[in-house]
């Protein structure tokens, strides 16, 4: 029997750089090691042994919709809300409407917006 469980989330970036900046500058998500050793891959730790890899490669050709997106969770939600504003991101509701946030049923916070490449990003007050 086995058991599997989430290990990693890999995106295809146009400018590592850039997207690099980006995670670690906006999301406060901390680099680690590339067990590969490829200059054109970066590993980011979402924590509790779960990780986001970067890929500098071609992106012509994905497409992005809100409803795809990954998720993540933290304390002080309205803190977050001001750090994007302070780096001109938009916030975006759960139906992309901009300049919006959305609370669920159960009263959790969300909000979206995206990476340089276009990727939505959902970041939520479930903790």
């Amino acid at each position: 029997m086995f058991n599997a469980v989430f290990d990693h989330y890999t995106i295809k970036v146009k400018n590592l750089e850039e997207s690099a900046a980006f995670y670690s500058d906006i999301l406060k998500l901390s680099p680690i090691e590339n067990r590969t050793e490829k200059p054109h891959i970066r590993w980011f730790s979402l924590g509790e042994d779960r990780e986001l890899h970067l890929v500098k490669g071609e992106t012509e050709g994905i497409q992005t919709n809100i409803g795809i997106h990954i998720a993540l969770r933290l304390k002080d939600f309205d803190v977050f809300l001001a750090h994007l504003e302070e780096n001109d991101i938009t916030p975006h509701n759960s139906k992309a409407k901009p300049n919006a946030t959305t609370v669920r049923a159960d009263g959790i916070n969300q909000v979206y917006f995206q990476d340089p490449d276009g990727y939505w990003i959902e970041v939520n007050d479930a903790v």
